[in-house]
């Protein structure tokens, strides 16, 4: 199977396709990336010998170019979206067009060439905020963010593709995703990266957030399983099954790198923040077997454990 991946280069893309050419040598893998402040190259270095890799840089919205780069490729798993929430509430228009008109120009090339497969990556945020249990695949969508408008958006269009022209399109939606090569613009890296420089870390409102924890080779592992087994027109649910306050969180990565509470900042809450998102995985693990592997407070160690050991990736990518 040869697979087109967009956005490959980010941080959940470029963790799919080192552990997919790892796991098969005859594997072979394009990545299609625009190379913008969160796709790097370097998170690739490990595989960029691999005889089965090809990287294009390329704009998802750029229909000219899709069309070139598809051509040839047996599925794609569609990674390519901005995905920071504070963003898109300063800024929304770089959201829908990369998210909603993006998404609708590959979906138009995977059905020029009769792609076999297509993999929407989507987020638990499309649901908006839930006080008790957790979202099912059947939820419709009520988002709060611009971001998370513009990925159900996406999503909607996905598997309108598939109601309409019967392409395969099959959905994914995950929880919070954590681990190494995350920009250091996400909770867990922004606070460990400033933590290990003796910075002061800005916690939202009283930090009674809570989200659901998943460590990135998790979620890659979930997608494997659909993008092979998943029923066309589906939505899946990827969840780490480790519900977290902000709070909480905020604690634990103080006490791993040895700092206190004195280097927090409260800070005023972000506009329209969900108080909980939570997931119900029973479809995936039922239909595709699917369970987390990485206990999250070992995954959360191990992922402090690299910052601390990197500081030459993330250095360079910090803002003023």
């Amino acid at each position: 199977m040869r697979i087109l991946v967009t956005g490959g280069a980010g941080f959940i893309g470029s963790e799919f396709v080192r552990s997919h050419l790892a796991a098969d040598p005859a594997a072979r893998v394009t990545v299609f990336d625009k190379l913008t402040y969160c796709g790097l190259l370097a998170n690739l270095d490990p595989i960029a010998g691999h005889p089965g890799y090809t990287f294009v840089q390329g704009d998802v919205c750029d229909p000219a170019a899709v069309d070139t780069v598809m051509a040839g490729h047996d599925a794609v798993v569609h990674f390519a979206a901005e995905s920071h929430v504070d963003r898109s509430i300063d800024s929304a228009a770089p959201f829908v067009r990369t998210n909603v008109l993006g998404t609708q120009v590959l979906l138009d090339a995977a059905l020029r060439h009769r792609i076999g497969r297509f993999v929407q990556v989507s987020t638990d945020e499309v649901y908006g905020s839930i006080a008790d249990g957790s979202w099912r695949e059947s939820q419709p969508p009520a988002p709060t963010s611009p971001y998370a408008a513009s990925k159900a958006g996406a999503d909607l269009l996905a598997l309108a593709y598939h109601r309409t022209h019967g392409l395969d399109v099959v959905v994914t939606r995950c929880s919070n995703n954590y681990g190494p090569y995350q920009f250091p613009e996400k909770v867990i890296p922004l606070f460990t990266t400033r933590l290990l420089e003796g910075r002061r870390v800005p916690l939202y409102g009283d930090g009674r957030n809570v989200r659901d924890w998943l460590h990135v080779s998790d979620h890659c592992r979930g997608i494997e399983l659909v993008l092979r087994g998943g029923r066309a027109g589906e939505v899946y649910h990827i969840g780490g099954g480790t519900e977290v306050s902000n709070r909480e969180l905020t604690g634990l990565l103080l006490a791993a790198v040895g700092a206190g509470w004195e280097l927090v900042e409260r800070v005023a809450d972000r506009k329209g923040h969900d108080l909980r998102y939570a997931l119900d995985t029973g479809k995936i693990r039922t239909e595709l077997g699917y369970r987390p592997q990485v206990d999250f407070a070992d995954g959360l160690a191990r992922t402090v454990a690299w910052y601390r050991e990197h500081r030459s990736w993330w250095e360079p990518l910090r803002r003023p």
